[in-house]
């Protein structure tokens, strides 16, 4: 078989030039291919964790486990429970000092009456799949309820 030596250096020469044509062609297109497309749970997992680091960090700490008889973790069962009484806390806050795994946390969880409802749902799907907990996402339907149960 004798080699054409034209075709051996013109169809890597052909290749070379070829490819920043092709990678120009695709590069506005990162937002509209289905690979590149999140997840509705991914997003609201990403953005929650955006609320959470704006919002709830401060108290309950980067790893969520909160500060010692101060701020309480948020690892704990009623985080991963019902997510009414969630969702209420968030809305409301809460003055009470229940015991959480044997402790009594000193502060208060502040009112957030003006937090948005996809926050909410964010943050708290967030929240209950991170810090080791692994429970259902919160939906804005339950917070628009739960928000009208509430007033």
């Amino acid at each position: 078989m004798k080699i054409n030596f034209r075709s051996f250096i013109c169809i890597p020469i052909f290749i070379l030039l070829s490819v920043p044509v092709f990678l120009v062609a695709q590069s506005g297109r990162e937002g509209n291919h289905c690979a590149v497309k999140k997840s509705p749970y991914r997003v609201s997992m990403d953005s929650g964790k955006v609320v959470y680091k704006k919002q709830c960090l401060s108290c309950h700490q980067e790893d969520g486990l909160g500060i010692s008889d101060v701020n309480p973790p948020l690892n704990v069962k009623i985080v991963t429970g019902d997510k009414m009484k969630l969702i209420g806390i968030i809305i409301n806050g809460q003055n009470t000092h229940e015991e959480l795994n044997g402790r009594i946390y000193q502060n208060t969880m502040p009112a957030n009456p003006d937090i948005k409802d996809q926050e909410i749902t964010n943050v708290l799907t967030y929240i209950r799949n991170s810090f080791g907990n692994k429970a259902s996402a919160v939906k804005e339907s339950e917070v628009k309820s739960t928000r009208s149960k509430l007033k």
